[in-house]
């Protein structure tokens, strides 16, 4: 029978996660840590019992003796040497099962760092060379330095706010102006702004792992272009991670009673800045155990007690909450809000967990209400990687928000807006926003067609001819640009446009396009899909580029080349528009049909040879819903004081859906 109880040596990060699961577990637990500081990080819980003091190895004998554990931790950190020899020497002299926790070893080597395999060593290197120095191995280590030449001027000590701390590195003669008291993890930046500040040339660092802030540490010393000296692990241990010994004392000890079950919110931070937090989303991120999300949004609200992450492929979040049971309080933070053109959109489901999800600040009512603007009747859109329509999208609303990104920058929307004729539209474009770094740029689009900007910017345009509803069928053929290319008539492409039956979000294939009339029509009525306008003619190309210019479409995308080779990497269409097949008609078909058999297809055919080809091919493919039309209009033309009836080329229509 177990007697459920662990003396547990802790003072590092993995020491609180351990003593947050044994409390969990309900396990009479003694908990070593050799300061104030580090007792407040513990969890209070009635079987929890803290030792606040250093034990030399006869006392942690006795301790052992008196506690008679079915185990004892060790949980210190890597470099405290001496304490993990005393203590594994009291298990041995005990005969009490001694557990080490490891932390998981860096791999490779750094470009630029210069590696020593001791503090002595370091410090030698560091004797022949100028420059002000970061020492970032803690107050323990620091009088070491003092041997350096001018080390009241050149070094500078990251310690822990702790009044020991302070007195150690104080009284060993630094400077209090050269301590940087504060408590990790240290984001990149955070490591950035500190050598920026006080002009660092080195950053001494021991290999402490990713719980100690090691790669964030060589990430920043890199990027600033200064040498990292690392001082190596005394030795390589052998242990358990937190993870594994997790899973251990989760089989030592099941809970008597049914487990909790994990916390996970998912939470939109705003804009970056702590300032930007609602209170929901602030207490939810403080009472985490750990924060996963990417790098800058992680970083902007991880507190020192926690554990960081940085994911935000829900595969990825999903497998490392499988691998660490440890954690029962999770935050899965992503910027803005969570319902705004987020990542979080498809995690609840790969979570498989009921989840707390907490609204944040968007861009987009951040930006609108710091420029003066009301949001209520902008259109949303998201260009960071997807399909680029924000002329559409001006052209049917007259006011729009953009999130840009993902090779959609602000200059290349500015100079796309000048391309279309709206050079004069009124723009607000933001970067950094709410950071101390934001900067707003307002204007016509023709003015910041070169602009430079953060690759993650926000833009607002106004359009300012937007006269509200727009004409989306029945345009009269005397708007397009003509030339001398056939164009399909306007009587005929408003019934043709009527058989396809498009939704707003449709991928349509119009091949044959000719002047593009069909495809702006199409592309009137679709304000989320796009026309893929397939051509062969030069002449027609250039007059479907106009035309698409003329009507604001910019959801159509012109494709140079014969059908069907040219259909063969576009996306898979949900309707088809055949108006000239060049003889290809059933090649055609079979493709769009193996792309998408549910596809619905609408053909125009003048010749009766052409009527042929067609109806034999709909004999043999799997069709549903038939339907053939037999149009014969005319036209009045004014002769004097009468009208005269001209009549057209009959056309007909052949509409059908695949068979699945």
């Amino acid at each position: 029978m177990l007697k459920r109880r662990i003396i547990l040596f802790a003072g590092t990060t993995e020491g609180r996660l351990i003593a947050e699961l044994l409390s969990r577990l309900k396990v009479d637990s003694r908990v070593c840590v050799t300061s104030e500081y580090g007792a407040q990080l513990l969890p209070e819980h009635s079987c929890i019992r803290v030792s606040q003091a250093p034990l030399e190895k006869m006392e942690m004998e006795q301790l052992i003796r008196d506690e008679n554990p079915e185990a004892v931790i060790d949980a210190t950190h890597p470099y405290a040497v001496n304490v993990t020899g005393n203590i594994k020497e009291a298990c041995k002299t005990d005969g009490v099962n001694y557990i080490r926790v490891i932390r998981e070893e860096p791999t490779g080597e750094t470009k630029g760092a210069v590696y020593t395999d001791s503090l002595e060593e370091a410090i030698e290197y560091l004797k022949h060379r100028d420059g002000n120095i970061l020492l970032t191995t803690g107050s323990k280590y620091i009088n070491a330095f003092t041997v350096l030449p001018g080390y009241q001027e050149r070094v500078y000590g990251r310690v822990i706010p702790a009044v020991e701390s302070i007195t150690a590195s104080t009284g060993c003669g630094i400077p209090a102006s050269h301590l940087i008291c504060m408590q990790g993890p240290f984001s990149v930046e955070m490591n950035q702004a500190l050598i920026r500040q006080f002009n660092i040339k080195y950053l001494v660092t021991k290999e402490s792992g990713a719980t100690g802030g090691f790669p964030e540490k060589l990430a920043a010393a890199e990027d600033c272009g200064i040498t990292a000296v690392i001082i190596g692990r005394p030795e390589r241990e052998t242990g358990l991670t937190v993870t594994r010994l997790a899973q251990q004392l989760t089989e030592w000890y099941p809970q008597a009673e049914e487990p909790e079950e994990r916390l996970i919110s998912i939470v939109g931070i705003g804009m970056g800045n702590r300032r930007s937090l609602t209170a929901e989303a602030a207490e939810a991120c403080e009472t985490a155990q750990v924060i996963i999300g990417a790098n800058r949004v992680a970083e902007a609200v991880a507190n020192p007690r926690q554990t960081v992450y940085h994911a935000y492929k829900p595969k990825e979040i999903v497998a490392y909450l499988a691998e660490h049971p440890e954690y029962q309080k999770v935050a899965i933070v992503f910027s803005g809000d969570v319902g705004f053109y987020s990542g979080a959109k498809k995690l609840p489901d790969y979570l498989n967990q009921p989840c707390r999800i907490i609204s944040g600040i968007s861009s987009m009512a951040y930006f609108c209400n710091k420029i003066g603007k009301s949001w209520d009747d902008v259109k949303p859109l998201s260009l960071h990687g997807k399909q680029d329509c924000l002329v559409t999208a001006l052209r049917l609303h007259g006011k729009v928000f953009a999130l840009l990104g993902g090779g959609n920058t602000a200059a290349g929307q500015c100079r796309k807006l000048v391309q279309y004729g709206l050079g004069s539209c009124q723009v607000v474009i933001g970067e950094n926003l709410s950071y101390d770094t934001e900067v707003i740029h307002q204007g016509q689009a023709a003015e910041f067609d070169d602009l430079q900007t953060d690759k993650l910017a926000v833009l607002y345009a106004e359009y300012p001819d937007y006269a509200g509803a727009q004409q989306n069928s029945g345009i009269p053929d005397s708007l397009f640009i003509r030339g001398e290319v056939p164009m399909t008539k306007e009587e005929i492409r408003s019934i043709a446009v009527a058989k396809l039956r498009l939704t707003s979000d449709a991928v349509l294939y119009d091949i044959g396009a000719g002047t593009g009339s069909v495809a702006v029509e199409a592309a009137l009525q679709m304000e989320h899909g796009m026309v893929y306008a397939v051509e062969r003619n030069p002449q027609a190309i250039a007059l479907i580029e106009q035309n698409r210019i003329k009507f604001l479409t910019d959801n159509i995308e012109v494709i140079t080349g014969e059908a069907p080779g040219a259909l063969s990497d576009l996306p898979i269409p949900s309707h088809v528009f055949i108006g000239g097949s060049s003889g290809n008609l059933r090649d055609i078909l079979t493709l769009v049909l193996a792309k998408n058999p549910a596809v619905r297809i609408v053909i125009t055919a003048i010749t009766l040879e052409t009527i042929g080809q067609v109806m034999d091919c709909i004999h043999s493919l799997s069709i549903l819903d038939k339907d053939i039309v037999h149009v014969a209009a005319g036209k009045a033309k004014q002769a004097g004081p009468y009208h005269l009836m001209q009549g057209m080329n009959p056309v007909y229509i052949i509409s059908f859906t695949g068979g699945r």
